[in-house]
């Protein structure tokens, strides 16, 4: 169980993930040795997951973005496990989520424009294992992107 230390901890790194250890051990009232022991149970545990580069995708070419509501055929395990794989190894594919209810998934699709999109949803996305239908929401604006959990 993490305590209040650990989520201040936590929160000072989803600010800024490059804060060094003795930043971060000022910052949240420790010397370092425990602070660096606590970042490593954090680790450990899964609570952190990693950390990675929060990229512009419009700055890499990559400025179009699409919700796509995916309904499958058949709800039967063999058929999600593949269609989760299938899209687990698509790059464009940023975001996944399994619903409960209808519609079965939720993707977030990021390309270069409408017509590189387009091309993604007629090769890609309709060939994926068991798929009945598909819904696209076309993103105007991106208020609020990778805010992680309220720590």
């Amino acid at each position: 169980m993490i305590d209040a230390i650990d989520r201040e901890i936590l929160r000072h790194l989803k600010e800024d993930g490059r804060i060094t250890a003795t930043a971060l051990a000022a910052e949240v009232g420790l010397t370092v040795a425990p602070c660096h022991r606590r970042l490593r149970d954090l680790e450990s545990s899964g609570v952190i997951r990693g950390y990675r580069a929060d990229i512009d995708p419009g700055a890499v070419g990559l400025g179009f973005e699409a919700i796509v509501f995916v309904t499958l055929r058949q709800g039967d395990r063999p058929t999600m496990e593949l269609f989760e794989d299938q899209v687990a190894g698509r790059p464009h594919i940023v975001e996944a989520q399994r619903l409960f209810g209808s519609p079965d998934y939720l993707l977030k699709v990021i390309a270069k424009d409408l017509p590189t999109y387009q091309r993604f949803y007629d090769s890609e996305l309709t060939s994926l294992p068991g798929v009945e239908r598909l819904t696209s929401t076309l993103v105007m604006k991106n208020l609020k992107a990778n805010a992680g959990p309220p720590v």
